[in-house]
């Protein structure tokens, strides 16, 4: 069995942190159930040429750079939802999903949009862009201006991906508006969310900015963290008769400290619920020969780790930090994606 393989055995759902089409390709072939999508995965494509004919046909059409870059990431995501579709049929929509997110833009920290503005978009995007679509999800961040919109968009019979989450208290404030929206549904059949928790990010966060952490702890307080949020939620939708899994997200699983396995986040995971790996993550395991996996989601590090964690790393602060951090790396990449689009199209044309 390969390692992948014997991932998936210990009852993790592969998904890929890319639409790629050929890593795509690769994924199906190692187990991967689903995928999402980001800017960074369409500029690197648009850098090779592989959109050259498109862009050069969507700027005569007088499309804008901007409108380009969506009209691009709509056919990317369309086209892996359709690799996908059969997973997604087999399974009566418990897999099969591929992620959409939404304008990075809307929480650019440089723009001057009042919140029920930021929120108003969202709603109206998130139900554009998921009309007609099978098995694509739409994912909006957790900020206050994207959990404000969850109601109304689970509501209205959209599937949500809950992204950029970070804090227990944030993934409570998503959840409890997806379920509240999901309730105005005239039937629960077919609703599905998740929630996507960050982990790598809080570890390079620690090492930075709490160096006190004993040997033991450091390192160890993302995975803490998630698992913690992983019982929360699988507490929380126990019972609730609800016929498909409302599941975790484990994010940002790519290996960021020096001197961290490249598995370590993966093997710390393993058992339960959503792992979106990228496409490098996934390659390094694939080459693991003998490695087995085994059902560890479930285990928390030492009461003694624990306590230490709770009482030198200040919860709020962290919070604050990487919400701020991230939401830069959520806008910036849009940025950059327009940029590189108005660079080609002179170049094309």
């Amino acid at each position: 069995m390969s390692p992948l393989k014997s991932l998936i055995a210990t009852g993790t759902k592969l998904y890929l942190d890319s639409v790629d089409p050929k890593e795509v390709d690769q994924a199906l072939e190692d187990g991967a159930v689903g995928a999402t999508s980001n800017p960074v995965i369409i500029g690197g494509i648009i850098a090779a040429g592989g959109f050259d004919d498109e862009i050069r046909r969507l700027a005569g059409e007088g499309k804008d750079d901007s409108e380009i870059a969506w009209e691009l990431c709509d056919r990317l995501v369309a086209d892996a939802q359709k690799k996908f579709l059969p997973i997604w049929e087999s399974t009566d929509g418990e897999a099969g999903w591929v992620s959409f997110e939404l304008d990075p833009l809307l929480e650019d920290v440089e723009a001057d949009m009042p919140e029920a503005d930021r929120t108003a978009q969202y709603v109206k995007l998130g139900k554009r862009y998921a009309e007609g679509h099978k098995n694509r999800m739409i994912k909006v961040p957790g900020t206050p201006a994207g959990i404000a919109a969850l109601e109304e968009l689970a509501a209205a019979g959209v599937t949500l991906n809950v992204t950029l989450l970070f804090s227990d208290d944030q993934y409570r404030a998503a959840r409890d508006a997806v379920w509240k929206g999901a309730k105005r549904r005239s039937t629960l059949n077919g609703f599905k969310s998740v929630y996507s928790i960050f982990i790598s990010r809080i570890d390079v966060y620690t090492t930075k900015q709490v160096p006190e952490l004993s040997d033991a702890a450091q390192g160890q307080v993302g995975l803490l963290n998630a698992k913690r949020i992983w019982r929360e939620n699988c507490d929380f939708w126990a019972g609730k008769k609800i016929p498909l899994a409302q599941e975790m997200i484990f994010a940002s699983t790519g290996a960021k400290l020096e001197g961290d396995a490249e598995d370590k986040y993966v093997s710390a995971l393993a058992g339960s619920d959503i792992q979106t790996n990228p496409p490098g993550t996934n390659d390094a395991i694939r080459a693991m020969e003998g490695k087995t996996f085994c059902r560890t989601v479930d285990q928390l590090p030492p009461q003694a780790v624990q306590d230490e964690i709770d009482t030198k790393v200040d919860a709020a602060a962290m919070h604050e930090f990487l919400m701020e951090e991230g939401l830069r790396k959520f806008a910036d990449p849009q940025k950059d994606l327009i940029k590189l689009i108005a660079s080609k199209r002179a170049e094309l044309t």
